[in-house]
């Protein structure tokens, strides 16, 4: 009698994972890079129209590395509700909802034109402070990281946000939270070091 030999439970290891750089500027953007043909315009470059509602709002900002220095090659993509607190499918037609941005390659800064977000409701029917819901990847990190960004000037909201009161150490709040008013809004996110930005495991 031939006994059938049984293969493992888990026969195959997990690959190990890669970081996305350095070249995810010339993948993502490749008119950014100066490499046409590939797309007429790089995607999610342009998140408004000549008709979009809503606040027009410029945000720019920086990744920073924890010795301080901005990523040059980080990518930032952004996803967010239209002025009226929803998110695409049912969104305005004139807005996108969705924005990609590299780093520049001399200052590290990315920029978005965008709009102010209205208030989206939490599952449990709170409503949210404006915010936007932001993705980074760059040379050094192996897994996109999450976070959010905030405005400086809805603190009424931002006092009230669900998400924000879940964040233990009241200190690192500032973290998420824009500067700026009227329209232009500046914010860098910070990997690691004494500012390090909040992270969310989503």
């Amino acid at each position: 009698m031939v006994t059938p030999i049984t293969p493992p439970l888990y026969p195959l290891k997990e690959s190990p994972s890669q970081t996305a750089g350095p070249y995810v500027h010339i993948g993502l953007t490749p008119n950014f890079c100066g490499i046409p043909g590939v797309y007429a315009t790089d995607l999610g470059a342009t998140m408004v129209g000549d008709n979009t509602k809503g606040e027009r709002i410029t945000l720019e900002g920086r990744v920073i590395d924890g010795g301080g220095n901005p990523l040059k090659d980080a990518l930032v993509e952004i996803w967010q509700a239209d002025a009226d607190g929803i998110y695409k499918t049912r969104a305005e037609p004139g807005f996108s909802g969705w924005g990609r941005a590299p780093a520049d390659g001399e200052t590290g800064i990315f920029r978005f034109e965008t709009i102010k977000p209205g208030r989206v409701a939490f599952p449990d029917g709170r409503l949210q402070a404006p915010h936007i819901n932001v993705w980074i990847v760059a040379r050094g990190i192996n897994l996109g990281l999450n976070t959010r960004i905030y405005f400086e000037d809805e603190a009424e909201a931002n006092a009230g946000d669900p998400v924000l009161a879940r964040i233990e150490h009241r200190d690192r709040v500032p973290t998420l939270i824009a500067r700026g008013g009227a329209g232009k809004y500046s914010h860098d996110i910070h990997l690691q070091g004494p500012q390090e930005t909040v992270f969310f495991d989503i």
